[in-house]
């Protein structure tokens, strides 16, 4: 299944439950209200806000975007589910201002998660921000910060942190039935990342505040690739799959692995199948030495599927055994040795499980009760910073030495470079 069917799917899925929530919505206390400012109103916003108001006491009060028709087509499909109508603007800003705003869901490009998380953090509000946390080290590191600060209760949006076979996974780990964990090896074959070509520079769509969608990134001349959906194979705006398909993956090896940081990283990729205007690798390895243990993070794109027939996984291998993990299931099998004391299994995972209406709901309950939620920053800083570094190693072309005491790179200045980046005027991280 494609990246898009399964987006398309858990987006109809949820649609279709909330319609039962609008009509159990009449009996919510108004004090027990909890409303949203959607900021961003691209394709992961369909999944996230359904996945809110699947639960009766969420209402969209406004949502924001600086595309004209990404506002008008989300207006549009939330009356098609029968919810009110949200007010619209193009400055998340107005969102922040807002009285009536409680949380804030960021669904913007990864370039824009910092700064409207910073400010809803700073002006009293809770907020669910889209993984990964930044584009740069130092820019997670600050939103994380700036939630501690200003006390307020924030998710990060990798909504397997959620699942139940993924805990499940996560426990056999943790439960030592594995034996000596001493390598985790996650990977992503992906077919259904196509080449999108060479297009011209060319003025920006009307109805799109172009100044305001680049934001702090660096002023560039319009072009259809650096925009809607595909910003992602960008560094201006992201870091391609190492962490958009990296944060999703690791974030279950860390989440069985435990919080350690790795002391070095190394990695090697290109563009070694696309031709288009792209930036960021397709192809790529990444190696990190933890304190315990060695991850291996491994990406490609147009190609058939990866080991064992899967498109994507986690595998720890152990003394004991090895476990495999992915969307739709895991499996336990023993090391060749030791098939007669242990148990090999398999479980599937359930179809039905509506993992990101889970996920919101445990941020809701944490809005409610002020306990951390599954995915705090903490955590999101954690895994996303472990993504940014494989990059930093590919681009800096180096094995790099992590002190997280110091947030630095021990062995490399022009590495070191790569932890921040500057801003465009006027924005500024404070």
């Amino acid at each position: 299944m494609s990246e898009w069917s399964r987006r398309s799917f858990v987006g109809s899925s949820l649609s279709a439950s909330v319609a039962a929530g609008a009509a159990r919505a009449a009996t919510v206390a108004p004090s027990d209200k909890v409303r949203i400012g959607l900021i961003g109103c691209g394709g992961i916003s369909k999944a996230d806000s359904n996945a809110f108001l699947v639960h009766p006491e969420c209402e969209i009060v406004t949502i924001c975007d600086v595309d004209d028709a990404m506002i008008a087509a989300t207006q549009k499909r939330l009356a098609e589910e029968n919810q009110k109508k949200p007010d619209a603007v193009k400055d998340y800003r107005r969102v922040i201002d807002r009285k009536d705003v409680d949380v804030c869901i960021i669904c913007t490009p990864d370039h824009w998660h910092a700064l409207p998380a910073i400010a809803a953090f700073q002006a009293g509000k809770d907020a669910y921000v889209e993984k990964p946390l930044a584009v740069t080290v130092n820019e997670s590191r600050v939103v994380r910060d700036a939630a501690k600060k200003y006390n307020r209760i924030a998710q990060m949006g990798t909504h397997w942190r959620s699942g139940q076979h993924y805990a499940e996974a996560v426990e056999m780990v943790r439960s030592g039935k594995l034996g000596k964990v001493r390598q985790v090896r996650c990977f992503a074959y992906l077919d259904w990342i196509t080449d999108c070509g060479n297009p011209p520079d060319s003025a920006p769509p009307a109805g799109v505040d172009y100044d305001m969608w680049l934001g702090p990134a660096p002023l560039r001349p319009f072009n259809k690739n650096r925009f809607h959906f595909n910003f992602r194979w960008f560094w201006d705006y992201a870091g391609g799959l190492m962490t958009d398909w990296g944060v999703h993956l690791i974030n279950i090896a860390l989440w069985a692995m435990g919080p350690e940081w790795p002391k070095s990283v190394v990695s090697s990729g290109g563009k070694y199948a696309l031709k288009d205007n792209s930036e960021t690798p397709d192809t790529q390895i990444t190696i990190y030495d933890f304190p315990s243990y060695t991850l291996i993070w491994e990406h490609q794109v147009q190609c058939g599927l990866g080991p064992d027939r899967r498109e994507h996984a986690v595998v720890w291998t152990g003394t004991e055994a090895t476990l495999i993990l992915d969307q739709w299931g895991w499996e336990l099998i023993a090391e060749p040795k030791k098939r007669t004391s242990v148990v090999e299994m398999k479980r599937k995972a359930d179809p039905k499980e509506p993992i990101r209406a889970q996920h919101a709901r445990n941020f809701l309950d944490c809005v409610k009760s002020r306990q951390a939620p599954v995915e705090n920053l903490d955590v999101g800083h954690h895994v996303s910073a472990v993504a940014m570094l494989g990059d930093v190693a590919l681009r800096s072309k180096s094995r790099i030495e992590w002190d997280e005491a110091n947030s630095r790179i021990l062995n490399n200045e022009e590495a070191n470079r790569l932890l921040f980046r500057p801003y465009r005027a006027p924005w500024k991280l404070t």
